[in-house]
């Protein structure tokens, strides 16, 4: 009895080992319907198995930073690149030069190699034409019609201190003033005063201006068409002064557990044309070159866009100051 409790128990061991052989923990800031065709796909061409755990940008840097002497994740897929480049700051991320970011141009990637840009994707407003058409009210069309008093508690964006989307309006409204910070400050006080609420992510305004809880949101570009697609009676407007963009990005995590299943997703990530075209059917603009492009996607190259430094942008000591700043002045007084 004791001999075939034993065996049993090496059984057991020898079946937990296997599993653990294949399978890898991600954290990921892609839309959940998204991540989950993506690394569905991954396993059923690998046999790797993708545990996931779906946070914002500012949510995966803070649970990174807590788990960084035990990392519970060894993967970060998706997430506004100034989050990557925060995180390599903190030392939360590694170098990995992978052979299949060939294709990515300089640009798009860290030259020491911590992270690579997947898409690029410009913020832009929403709006809910029968909403509007109610409440008597045009879409929203620059940066300054935001601040008209008959948008009163009608906007609705995310909090820079979770989103990395919400920190992206932060600095592009820095690059508009043309680095006037007091002046960025002034504006989002305005702003403030019609803003309904600050979510915790960057895609649900969105969703809410979707189905007619709010009439206005402030997001990525890629989120709204989709949802424009899916049948919401929404319009879409970048802001004509000009909008900056996201160059959503992946990173290994520092220290992580999974890191030989964790390069071989990254590398599938921007090598396999299925990979790729589950990017594609969500509408994102891929920037590795010959990727393909869906016809209803909008690329930043359609519009007017600010010139971004994402190495000020992502700074450490640039993004905790401005985000104090928005926390002081305008988020702890709501």
């Amino acid at each position: 009895m004791k001999r075939f409790f034993a065996i049993a128990v090496m059984l057991m061991a020898v079946a937990s080992f296997a599993l653990a052989q294949n399978s890898v923990s991600a954290y990921t800031t892609l839309e959940e319907p998204l991540a989950k065709a993506l690394f569905t796909q991954f396993e059923a061409e690998t046999g790797i198995k993708v545990s996931f755990v779906r946070l914002s940008g500012g949510e995966a840097i803070a649970r990174m930073e807590a788990e960084k002497a035990n990392p519970q994740a060894s993967i970060w897929v998706g997430g506004v690149g100034l989050d990557h480049i925060t995180a390599k700051q903190k030392g939360l991320t590694s170098v990995y030069k992978s052979r299949a970011a060939g294709k990515t141009a300089a640009e798009y990637k860290d030259k020491d190699g911590y992270w690579v840009g997947l898409y690029v994707g410009p913020l832009t407003f929403v709006t809910n034409t029968q909403r509007a058409k109610e409440l008597g009210i045009t879409p929203p069309k620059s940066w300054a019609d935001l601040l008209k008093p008959e948008y009163k508690g009608l906007i609705r964006m995310a909090n820079p201190n979770t989103s990395g989307t919400a920190y992206n309006v932060i600095t592009t409204l820095r690059y508009v003033y043309k680095g006037d910070e007091q002046k960025v400050f002034d504006y989002l006080k305005k702003l403030d005063v019609n803003m309904d609420q600050y979510t915790r992510s960057g895609s649900a305004p969105g969703k809410s201006v979707a189905i007619g809880e709010i009439p206005i949101a402030i997001g990525y570009a890629h989120d709204q068409v989709k949802l424009r697609v899916e049948g919401a009676p929404i319009e879409i407007h970048a802001p004509s002064e000009g909008t900056g963009y996201e160059l959503a990005s992946m990173s290994l995590v520092a220290g992580g557990k999974d890191v030989v299943n964790a390069k071989k997703l990254y590398d599938w990530i921007l090598s396999s044309p299925n990979a790729q075209a589950k990017f594609v059917e969500y509408y994102l603009v891929l920037v590795a070159s010959g990727s393909a492009t869906h016809p209803q996607a909008l690329s930043i190259k359609q519009l007017k866009t600010v010139k971004q430094d994402f190495s000020w942008d992502g700074d450490t000591i640039n993004r905790e100051r401005l985000l104090k700043r928005w926390t002081d002045e305008i988020g702890s007084k709501r």
